[in-house]
C-alpha cells in the first residue's frame, strides 16, 4: 500500500514518518486532564509541542491535533474516503443511530446529506423566523427583572422549543408537552458528564444494546416513531414547512422515501446537534455582552434602529471564535496518510483544533479579547474561523444555528438590558462534549424602556 495524501504534497516537501510529539502521560493522568481540563490541556500541549501534537486517549485511541490553517485546509479539503468523519463520531451511535448523517461516510453520507440540505436553504430558514422569535419572546417574558438569572437553562428552553416547532412541527397541546418532557429528559442525560462512564466501559456498540440504555432511549423512540407515523398520514403534509414534513417528502436518487428508522436517526441528530450547542453559544454571547458594555450599547442602538444585522453577525462570530462550543473536529484515517508533512498511520484520528485555531495571534491580534469589530474589518476565513468544521462535512445546521442566534439575541436585546453578576468573568468547563460557562452564564436582565 502506498502513501495516501489528503492533498497533493508540495513539490520538494519532506515527509517525516511517525507521529508528532506529545505528552507521555499515564492513562489515569491523560483521562483526568482531558475530561477535567481539556482547553488547558490543549494550551499546555501547544505551548510545548507547537501546532501539531499527539494525545493518546484510553477510550478513543490516538489523536493528532493540528492548528496551522494550512494543515486545517489540507484536512478539510482532503479525500473523505481517507479522512472519515463518520468513523470518528462513533461515540454518538447509541443515541443518534446508524443512519445519522454524522455517522455515515462516503458515499452514504453525501446521499443522506442531499436529502437534508433543502431544509436549511436561506429562503427556507426565513420561514422559521417567527417560530424562533415567538419561542424567545415567550421565555424572556417569564424572567424576573431584578434578580440574577442563569442563562444557559433559559437558552436551552428556547432552543428546545425551536426544535419542537421548526424541526418536529409540533405547535401546541398535550403532544407538545409530552415530547418536550421526554426529549428534555434525554438531553439532560446526554449533557451529564457521568454519561461518559458507561460509554468508556462498554463502548458504543455494547452500550447501544445494553438494557440500561434501552430503558432510557425507548420512551423517546416511541414518541418519535408515533410522530412520524402521524405526520405521514397528515392531509396537509405537502403544505407544511417543518423539517420533519420536508424530510417525509424527500426521496433518494432511486425514488425511495426515507424509512422510519432513517427519519428517527436524523431527527435525533438535529435534536442533539441543535439544542445543546446553540443554547451554549447563546449563553456565552449573553455572558460576554453583559461584561462588555460598549459592545452591548452598540448592539442595542442597532436593534433599536432596526439595523442590527451586520454588527449582530459580528457579535455572533466573535462569540463563536472566543468561546467555541466544541473544541475540535475529528477525521479518522482509513490509510496511512500524509498530513502536515508527516506520514500518519491508519486508524489515527486527526483533530483540527477549533479552540487553538481561533486563538492564533497571527490571525486574531489580542486573541483573548472580545472584539466583534474584527469581523467588520476582515471577513471570517474559511480555515481560520471553524466553529462548524469545514469541507464537505461542515455542519449542516451551521447556518440554522447562526440564524437562530440572530433572532434570539435581537428579541432579547430589544426587551432586556444585561448586567453582569460578580467581578470575575466565567470560564469554560466541560459538559460532556461542549464547553459551557462555569456559572451557567449568570446575568441580570432588567427591563428596557426604549
Amino acid at each position: 500500500m502506498g502513501i495516501a495524501t489528503a492533498e497533493r504534497p508540495r513539490t520538494g516537501a519532506t515527509v517525516r514518518p511517525g507521529l508528532p510529539p506529545g505528552p507521555d502521560w499515564s492513562v489515569a493522568r491523560t483521562t483526568w486532564h482531558w475530561w477535567r481540563r481539556p482547553l488547558q490541556t490543549l494550551d499546555h500541549c501547544h505551548a510545548l509541542y507547537g501546532d501539531m501534537f499527539t494525545i493518546r486517549l484510553p477510550y478513543e485511541g490516538t489523536w493528532v491535533f493540528v492548528s496551522d490553517p494550512e494543515v486545517v485546509k489540507q484536512v478539510f479539503t482532503g479525500d473523505p474516503d481517507l479522512l472519515r468523519a463518520g468513523a470518528a463520531n462513533i461515540v454518538l451511535l447509541p443515541v443518534l443511530g446508524e443512519h445519522s448523517v454524522l455517522l455515515l461516510d462516503e458515499p452514504e453520507h453525501m446521499s443522506q446529506r442531499k436529502l437534508m440540505l433543502p431544509s436549511f436553504h436561506g429562503k427556507r430558514m426565513q420561514a422559521y423566523r417567527e417560530v424562533m422569535a415567538r419561542a424567545a419572546a415567550e421565555q424572556i417574558d417569564r424572567w424576573p427583572t431584578d434578580a440574577p438569572i442563569r442563562m444557559r437553562p433559559q437558552m436551552q428552553a428556547v432552543t428546545l422549543e425551536v426544535i419542537l416547532r421548526a424541526v418536529f412541527g409540533v405547535e401546541e397541546g398535550a403532544r407538545l408537552t409530552q415530547l418536550r418532557d421526554q426529549l428534555r429528559g434525554t438531553l439532560n442525560l446526554l449533557a451529564d458528564p457521568r454519561w461518559a462512564l458507561p460509554t468508556v466501559l462498554l463502548g458504543p456498540q455494547r452500550l447501544r444494546r445494553s438494557r440500561w440504555f434501552r430503558r432510557r432511549i425507548e420512551p423517546v423512540d416511541r414518541l418519535v416513531f408515533e410522530e412520524i407515523a402521524t405526520r405521514r398520514r397528515a392531509a396537509d403534509l405537502a403544505e407544511r414547512d417543518d423539517i420533519l414534513s420536508l424530510l417525509l417528502q424527500a426521496t433518494h436518487e432511486d425514488g425511495r422515501p426515507m424509512s422510519d428508522r432513517e427519519l428517527r436517526d436524523e431527527l435525533m441528530t438535529l435534536l442533539v446537534a441543535g439544542h445543546e450547542t446553540t443554547a451554549t453559544a447563546l449563553s456565552w454571547a449573553l455572558e460576554l455582552l453583559a461584561r462588555h458594555p460598549a459592545e452591548l450599547e452598540r448592539l442595542e442602538a442597532d436593534v433599536d434602529g432596526g439595523d442590527a444585522g451586520v454588527y449582530l453577525d459580528a457579535v455572533i462570530k466573535e462569540t463563536l471564535r472566543l468561546r467555541p462550543v466544541i473544541a475540535l473536529v475529528l477525521r479518522k484515517l482509513a490509510e496511512p496518510t500524509e498530513i502536515g508533512g508527516r506520514l500518519l498511520p491508519a486508524g489515527v484520528s486527526v483533530a483540527p483544533s477549533i479552540y487553538l485555531v481561533h486563538r492564533r495571534p497571527d490571525v486574531y491580534p489580542e486573541p483573548e479579547r472580545f472584539r466583534p469589530e474584527r469581523f467588520l474589518e476582515q471577513p471570517a476565513g474559511t480555515y481560520t474561523w471553524i466553529p462548524f468544521g469545514g469541507g464537505v462535512r461542515r455542519c449542516l445546521g451551521g447556518a440554522f444555528a447562526e440564524f437562530e442566534m440572530q433572532v434570539v439575541l435581537r428579541e432579547l436585546v430589544a426587551r432586556r438590558r444585561l448586567r453582569p453578576t460578580g467581578n470575575e468573568p466565567e470560564h469554560s468547563v466541560r459538559r460532556t462534549i461542549t464547553n459551557v460557562p462555569s456559572r451557567g452564564a449568570e446575568v441580570i436582565a432588567a427591563s428596557r424602556t426604549i
